[in-house]
């Protein structure tokens, strides 16, 4: 994990800083401070685990913990997801590892709708939700 990754975080307002024994500034994150850059599948169906590996190295698996959020991308309307990391800190979700997702997913029935996603640790993540916000 990189020095920096060590010591970012993230406050109740959304800013970002980065907090030494020594100093403590804040910093500009454009989108998110993480890349998600590979997925590892372990197990099928309801009871697999979808682990992924950031551009830091952090090893982040799928879970009401760390869930995964769709945003809709502003330049083109297309999903533009992340994954929770550790407190408050996310990680988009790169294109290709989004692609290995679509590929895993199914459709659901939750609630009175069907759903299309993924499962991880137990827990349904619909993949659509961007289109919802549409």
């Amino acid at each position: 994990m990189g020095l920096f990754s060590r010591v970012l975080s993230r406050d109740a307002a959304g800013d970002y800083w980065l907090i030494t024994p020594a100093e403590r500034g804040r910093i500009t994150v454009e989108d998110a401070p993480f890349l998600a850059v590979a997925l590892e599948r372990r197990g099928s169906a309801r009871d697999q685990a979808l682990i992924f590996r950031t551009n830091v190295g952090d090893l982040v698996t799928l879970d009401a913990v760390h869930p995964l959020r769709v945003a809709t991308d502003p330049a083109n309307g297309g999903p533009r997801p992340y994954i929770l990391v550790r407190n408050g800190l996310e990680a988009r979700v790169v294109r290709p590892v989004f692609y290995e997702l679509v590929e895993l997913a199914g459709e659901e029935r939750v609630g009175h709708t069907t759903r299309f996603g993924v499962w991880s640790k137990g827990t349904f993540f619909p993949l659509d939700q961007a289109m919802d916000a549409a």
